[in-house]
């Protein structure tokens, strides 16, 4: 008898260990059924909506295979674990009772209501528009329980929208209390006694450059000429990680932000205002603690020593980048010299960059005049030019630098772990459509090797320039290839052509460079303790720099769709950005604002068959086409806020006008 318990017991633990668990994304349909994502896995693991186990849409799960394997394809599991909720904070409405309060959600996806008590109703009145925080959701519990955090009062529509767009990203709209009272508590000025163990460079002439509109400052750069008639600058970062303790309140709330967010009428930021814009910002007149690349360069520009480490700096001056791109169009200007100097330098680097294998993707950039309330009055393009270059080309060197730097260094004779910025090859599969469309428009195109790639986009790039296609061609060149991430596993960064890259230069708005400061720390101290959760931490970072990009996405959309209400009715000249079998995406020249011209609205013309392969609409007896990179002429009949979604209408050529009328003569 004994035996034969012991066997069960053998078989139900072994049983136990066959049971297949998987980690991923938990995405939820509008009908309500639920799906985890796993990388690797060729299909989604199917949840049923009684096996959520009070997952939200969007968080980061474990769940247990139930039914099905992976030879059949299909599995159904349940969730057993939240490993991460994206979405801590959401909009909707408040019901008040006498005793207790219900908060309805305004979601697309399935939400349960929450349970609000009267204590954490922060003043919000019986049907008022509210944002909630999620305070807890245990497992005996029917309902999540939430706090009010802040009521919307009807006026600020626009405000709504930006708050809403950053909540189901995942961004909560509040720092903790905790975080905030310690970032309070760092005093203003840091004692002389901590310069001791740093390079005093404050005697240096060092100043920053940066968007008119910015307060972080987290980059400086510093010049002078030595003895030997050698060039020594600078490249100095905000000493973030000296504020920001490990573990500390103020450090699990930038972790778990990971990136600023930039949207049109405001800036999210990553650390609270007294440590981004006061503490940590290289303001001018003020010491500030950094770290440091210094780089000795000789009269042909070519590195002749460098050197890594913690320094104190005083920045002299605060330039914007249109202050500096005057001097150097011009010759004219405070610290002349030295600019064009750098930009010289620069635009060197930059040119040995492109010859071994950088892909010079500079695509337009919109950003929007606003009026007081936060109304778009305005819309300029902006590209890159010298000044925005030199910056980069030195933030770029010193990335290339520390990177370099950790990899070479091994303990126990293994790589360290380290956030990495990394950037796979292009898929071939991916690159086939694109190399073929390019063709049409009379653009070679070799795929020979990743070099030659390389090579071909930068030709095309630099032919297209100023051409009706550029954005279009720029933008679906960025799609094809593959999105650059962080992770501990270095396979090097195909568009910038480096072996080995990081993100150093932007501790205050992004977090890795936190990570790769820290670890720096270490490696100057001797003291390396590998951090096994840096793959986790590189995930997390990762995941929300693309919350972030489609945070950014969302709301230039609606600023644009808030700008083309005031143009209803009015005709632009257009270029076709995107075709589907249900019409076709024009983008304004003018604007860059893009609307959909749908398949009912071209059926007067003719009926329109689409071709994936040639991202082209062919009418079936008029032969006319509506192909990515054509320009049209469009007007604006719908500005839809609630859906950021613009409607045109396609305004027919004298050309095409002629083949309608004969057309239909016929």
């Amino acid at each position: 008898m004994g035996k034969t318990k012991n066997k069960r017991k053998e078989k139900k633990s072994h049983h136990t260990r066959d049971i297949k668990q998987y980690k991923g994304k938990f995405e939820i349909t509008r009908s309500g059924m639920g799906f985890v994502v796993v990388e690797g896995l060729e299909k989604d693991v199917i949840i049923r909506p009684n096996e959520f186990n009070r997952a939200f849409h969007g968080d980061f799960v474990r769940c247990e295979i139930t039914k099905g394997d992976q030879r059949s394809g299909r599995l159904q599991g349940k969730i057993t674990q939240i490993i991460e909720r994206k979405q801590k904070q959401f909009a909707g409405i408040i019901e008040v009772n006498r005793d207790y309060a219900f908060f309805l959600p305004s979601s697309q996806k399935p939400l349960p209501n929450f349970f609000i008590s009267l204590s954490n109703l922060n003043n919000a009145k019986d049907g008022q528009k509210v944002f909630v925080e999620l305070i807890s959701w245990e497992k005996d519990d029917k309902r999540p329980s939430g706090r009010v955090v802040e009521i919307i009062t009807e006026d600020k529509e626009a405000d709504l929208a930006m708050k809403e767009i950053l909540v189901q990203q995942g961004f909560s709209l509040h720092f903790p209390d905790d975080a905030i009272e310690e970032a309070a508590r760092i005093p203003d000025i840091v004692p002389n006694a901590r310069y001791i163990d740093r390079h005093d460079m404050r005697d240096i002439l060092t100043f920053t450059i940066d968007p008119a509109d910015a307060k972080d400052f987290d980059d400086a750069l510093s010049y002078r000429i030595l003895e030997n008639g050698n060039t020594e600058i600078g490249i100095h970062i905000a000493d973030v990680s000296y504020y920001l303790e490990e573990d500390s309140a103020l450090d699990d709330s930038a972790y778990e932000r990971a990136t600023s967010v930039y949207l049109p009428d405001r800036v999210v930021p990553m650390l609270p205002e007294r440590i981004s814009n006061e503490l940590c910002s290289l303001r001018p007149n003020e010491d500030k603690l950094t770290y440091s690349c210094n780089f000795i360069f000789d009269n042909k520009g070519i590195i002749r020593d460098k050197w890594i480490g913690r320094t104190v700096i005083h920045s002299n001056h605060r330039f914007t980048y249109e202050d500096v791109q005057t001097i150097i169009e011009t010759g004219n200007g405070i610290y002349e010299k030295e600019l064009l100097a750098l930009n010289t330098l620069a635009q060197s680097m930059r040119k040995v960059r492109m010859k071994e294998g950088a892909i010079n993707f500079s695509s337009q950039e919109v950003r929007f005049k606003l009026d007081d309330t936060g109304k778009p009055i305005g819309i300029i393009i902006k590209e890159s030019k010298e000044s925005h270059q030199l910056i980069e080309e030195f933030m770029l060197l010193a990335n290339r630098t520390i990177a370099e730097k950790v990899s070479s260094i091994k303990v126990d004779g293994k790589p360290i772990p380290f956030p990495y910025r990394v950037h796979d090859q292009p898929d071939e599969k991916k690159l086939i459509p694109f190399v073929e469309f390019a063709k049409k428009h009379g653009y070679q195109f070799s795929t020979r090797s990743p070099k030659e790639i390389a090579k071909s986009f930068n030709e095309l790039l630099l032919k297209v320039k100023g051409m009706p296609e550029q954005r279009v061609l720029e933008q679906l060149g960025i799609r094809t290839m593959a999105k650059a991430i962080y992770t501990a596993k270095n396979i090097g960064h195909y568009g910038l052509g480096f072996e080995d890259y990081c993100h150093f230069t932007s501790p205050i708005r992004r977090y890795p460079d936190v990570l790769v400061h820290r670890v720096m720390t270490q490696i100057l101290e001797n003291q390396v303790e590998p951090d096994k959760k840096m793959e986790e931490k590189c995930r997390h970072s990762s995941e929300r720099e693309r919350a972030a990009m489609e945070s950014e996405r969302a709301a230039n959309k609606y600023k644009q769709v808030e700008f083309m209400k005031d143009h209803l009715g009015e005709t632009f000249d257009a270029v076709i950005s995107g075709v589907a079998s249900f019409g076709f995406w024009a983008e304004t020249i003018e604007h860059k604002c893009e609307g959909l011209i749908g398949l009912t609205a071209l059926l007067d013309y003719d009926d329109f068959i689409y071709y994936d392969n040639e991202y082209a609409l062919v009418g079936r007896r008029s032969g006319k086409t509506f192909t990515m990179g054509d320009t049209v002429q469009i007007k604006v009949i719908s500005a839809n806020l609630a859906k950021r979604q613009l409607d045109y209408e396609w305004i027919l050529s004298a050309e095409d006008q002629t083949m309608s009328s004969s057309k239909k003569k016929k």
